[in-house]
C-alpha cells in the first residue's frame, strides 16, 4: 500500500496503547502508564484510534504493534513473523492441500500439516486460533466501549457519535469474520461478545450451525450501519465487505449447517456485481501498488514497508516462494520455501504463462514433480506476488533492503464473487441464470487469457467440477483452497490426490477428523466448558 490513509498516520500512536482488554491476573490493577480505556475513549479521535488497533491486529504480529496477546503460544513468537495472521491462515488454508508445500520441515508446526497427521498440539493450528480470539477480544472491547450509553456518559454527541457508530459497525464486521474462520477451521469453539466482560465469565461452547446463525444475523444487522461500498477509507469495511462475507458463507453452507443456501449466495453476488468490476490484467493483482485495484478489491488487509514490518502478510508471500531471484520478486531474496504441487500446476493446460497469465510459475532449477515433500527443488514455486509496482519500480513506502512488503492482500475481490455466482447457479440457486454464470466464467478466463476469447469455455463445458478447477487457477494462494476442497468433499477422500497428502507420495485419503481442526489442548484444560473435536 502507498497512501497512509488506512490510519498508519495514527499507527504510531495507536502502538504505544497497552492492550485494551488484554487478559491479566489481576483486573482491578491500575495501568502504570496514563493511556487508559477512559482516556483513549474520551474523544472521537481516540475511537478512531482504538478502531485502527482492531484492524491493525490483522497486520502486525505478536511481537508488534503493543499486541500484548499472552495466549498465543511461546513457540510461535520465537519466529514473531508465525503470529501475523495472513501467514497462519495461508499455512493452514493451503499448506494443507495441493496448492503449497513448506521445505523447512523443522519449523514449528510444519510437519504434519501438508501430511495431514497434525494433532492437538501444533503451533500454526494453536496460533491462528489464538490470534483470530485476539482480534474478537478487541472487537469485543472496542463494540463495548461505543455503545450508545457509554457515547452518551462521555459527552459524545452529534456528528461525532455519528461517525464511532460507523466504527462500531467496522468492529461487529470484524469481529464476524474471525468468528467466521472459527467456524470454517474449528467448528465449535468458545464464544463471546462485548455482553462478556473479560474475566467475568467462562466462555461457553457454541455448535457451528449455532454460529453460522449468529454471524449471519450480525453482517445483516449492521448492514445499514457500514457506509456505502467504496465510500470508506481504502482498507476498512463497507456494506460490501460484509455482502461478499455472506456470499461466502452461504456457498460453505452446506458445510457448515447441513443447509444449502446457494439462492442466498447468488443474492449477495448480485449486489457486489452491480458495484464492481473485474480489474483488467491479473498480473497486477499483487503487487506493491495493488492499492490501485479499487474496480476489484472489496476488502483488503494492508501491508507497508515502513509501517508494517514483519516476516508474516505478503512479506512471507513475496519472499516464501523456492529460489525465485530477488529481481522477480522485488525482494531482498527468496526463503527457499513455498512450492506447488505438480497436481496443482497441471490444471493449467499450459503452465508456462504463455498462454494464461495466471500461470506464474518459476520453473529454472525446479523439478515439476514433488518426489521429495521437504526438497525445496521439488515442485515449481509461484511469483503471483511481487514487491514492485505495475511498471516495475518501487513502492512509496518500499523498504530500501528489500525485506518488507508492500503488497495488499484482498480477503475478497470479485473475481472471487464471479465464481461463487457461476457454481450457485450450478447447484441450482435461483436469482440467477446459466448465461449469466457463463458469461462471469468467460470475463475471468478473458481476462487471464490476455483479453482473448481463446480460453472461453461453451455451456456444455460449464460445471460444477470446472468451476473448482477454475477457483484454484483464479485464487491460488489467497487462502480459499481448504474451505473449496472440503466443499466438494475433495479434501481427505480418494476423489482427488495429491502428491504427499496422507503422507504417501502418490497421495491417500486419510480420516474425516481433518476436516476440522482441533481445538488447542491449552484452551481445553483451561476452559472445562470446551469439549474437542471429534478424533483428537
Amino acid at each position: 500500500m502507498k497512501t497512509r490513509n488506512r490510519f498508519e498516520t495514527i499507527l504510531t500512536v495507536v502502538i504505544l496503547i497497552a492492550t485494551l482488554g488484554a487478559c491479566t491476573k489481576k483486573l482491578d490493577l491500575t495501568p502504570t502508564n496514563d493511556i487508559t480505556s477512559q482516556t483513549v475513549y474520551s474523544t472521537s479521535a481516540g475511537y478512531k484510534m482504538a478502531l485502527a488497533k482492531v484492524y491493525d491486529a490483522f497486520a502486525l504480529t505478536g511481537n508488534q504493534g503493543g499486541t500484548g496477546n499472552p495466549d498465543i503460544p511461546t513457540q510461535i513468537i520465537s519466529d514473531e513473523g508465525n503470529s501475523d495472521f495472513f501467514r497462519l491462515y495461508f499455512n493452514v488454508q493451503e499448506l494443507t492441500t495441493d496448492e503449497a508445500a513448506w521445505t523447512w520441515q523443522n519449523d514449528g508446526g510444519i510437519q504434519g500439516l501438508h501430511e495431514m497427521s497434525w494433532s492437538a498440539i501444533n503451533p500454526i493450528i494453536d496460533g491462528l486460533y489464538y490470534r483470530s480470539f485476539f482480534q474478537i477480544t478487541l472487537a469485543n472491547d472496542f463494540i463495548r466501549q461505543s455503545s450508545d450509553a457509554n457515547l452518551s456518559s462521555r459527552g459524545i454527541t452529534g456528528a461525532s457519535a455519528d461517525s464511532i457508530r460507523h466504527y462500531r459497525a467496522e468492529a461487529r464486521f470484524l469481529r464476524a469474520y474471525q468468528y467466521f474462520v472459527q467456524m470454517d477451521l474449528f467448528a465449535n469453539p468458545p464464544f463471546v461478545t462485548e455482553n462478556d466482560a473479560i474475566g467475568s465469565v467462562i466462555p461457553k461452547q457454541i455448535k457451528r450451525a449455532d454460529l453460522f446463525t449468529y454471524i449471519e444475523s450480525e453482517l445483516k444487522a449492521i448492514d445499514g450501519s457500514l457506509v456505502a461500498p467504496k465510500t470508506n477509507e481504502y482498507g476498512r469495511a463497507d456494506q460490501a465487505a460484509a455482502w461478499a462475507l455472506l456470499s461466502r458463507m452461504y456457498l460453505n453452507a452446506g458445510v457448515y449447517t447441513g443447509t444449502a443456501r446457494y439462492t442466498d449466495a447468488i443474492t449477495y453476488c448480485n449486489k457486489l456485481t452491480s458495484v464492481y468490476t473485474l480489474h483488467p490484467d491479473y498480473t497486477q493483482l499483487m503487487l506493491a501498488d495493488n492499492n490501485l485495484n479499487t474496480d476489484e478489491f472489496i476488502f483488503t488487509i494492508n501491508y507497508d514497508g515502513t509501517y508494517t514490518q514483519n516476516w508474516g502478510g505478503t512479506t512471507y508471500m513475496v519472499h516464501g516462494p523456492a529460489d525465485v531471484p530477488a529481481g522477480v520478486s522485488g525482494t531482498s531474496g527468496d526463503w527457499g520455501g513455498l512450492r506447488c504441487t505438480q497436481n496443482f500446476v497441471t490444471l493449467f493446460s499450459d503452465y508456462s504463462g504463455a498462454t494464461d497469465k495466471r500461470a506464474q510459475f518459476y520453473q529454472t532449477g525446479q523439478n515439476l514433480a514433488m518426489n521429495d515433500l521437504y526438497t525445496k527443488t521439488d515442485g515449481f514455486s509461484t511469483f503471483k506476488y511481487r514487491n514492485v509496482t505495475r511498471t516495475g519500480a518501487k513502492a512509496a513506502h518500499a523498504d530500501p533492503a528489500g525485506n518488507w512488503a508492500d503488497v495488499d492482500f484482498p480477503l475478497f475481490r470479485l473475481g472471487e464473487t464471479y465464481l461463487i455466482y457461476a457454481e450457485a447457479v450450478l447447484r441450482g440457486g435461483t436469482g440467477g441464470d446459466a448465461a449469466t454464470a457463463l458469461s462471469y466464467i468467460n470475463k475471468i478466463r478473458t481476462r487471464a487469457y490476455n483479453g482473448s476469447t481463446a480460453g472461453n469455455i461453451t455451456s456444455g463445458q460449464l460445471t460444477t467440477d470446472f468451476i473448482l478447477d477454475e477457483r484454484a487457477r483464479e485464487m491460488y494462494y489467497e487462502a480459499t483452497r481448504r474451505t473449496d476442497l472440503i466443499r466438494y468433499g475433495k479434501f481427505t477422500t480418494s476423489a482427488y490426490l495429491w502428491a504427499w497428502k496422507g503422507g504417501v507420495k502418490a497421495g491417500t485419503s486419510v480420516s474425516d477428523k481433518y476436516n476440522i481442526f482441533p481445538i488447542p489442548t491449552t484452551d481445553l484444560s483451561a476452559n472445562p466448558n470446551l469439549v474437542q473435536n471429534t478424533g483428537y
